[in-house]
């Protein structure tokens, strides 16, 4: 009898901490970027805050493809230098490489993908981005919500 009442025990105990063990396991508690926590930018779109001191701004035309502008502290545009960007955007059976390239008169600020986004609301990216000619390239993965 004690040996049950040992076990009951602790298995209610076990299972009462199983909540807290799965609460830590949520990607929000580990700073990925979610539709909630996510900030918007000048041009209404998903701002990315980076490990490397950083923050872009990340929208997608009607085209689906995807447009990014690096932003301040002020969440104003900053004027492109020699930053360089390429990703992978979609799931990982089917990805989609990208690159991207500095836009033209009124985008010269922005630098837009050259292939569509893959189909969905929910699109998984990593971008690997040089914010200088001589800087060390950081990588940042998201989730980009596009509904």
């Amino acid at each position: 009898m004690k040996t049950t009442l040992k076990l009951t025990t602790a298995l209610l105990f076990a299972l009462s901490a199983m909540p807290m063990a799965t609460a830590a396991d949520d990607p929000k508690e580990e700073g990925h970027h979610h539709e909630e926590n996510v900030t918007k930018g000048p041009n209404g779109g998903h701002v990315i805050e980076s490990k490397a001191g950083f923050s872009f701004e990340v929208t997608v035309d009607k085209t689906r493809k995807a447009r990014i502008v690096f932003i301040d502290k002020e969440n104003k545009v900053v004027a492109l230098g020699a930053q360089t960007i390429t990703g992978i955007a979609g799931e990982r059976s089917a990805p989609t490489k990208l690159a991207f390239a500095k836009g033209a008169d009124k985008d010269a600020n922005v630098l837009i993908a050259d292939k569509a986004l893959p189909a969905g609301d929910h699109v998984p990216m990593i971008l690997t981005i040089k914010p200088a000619a001589d800087a060390k390239a950081v990588t940042e993965r998201f989730e980009l919500h596009l509904h």
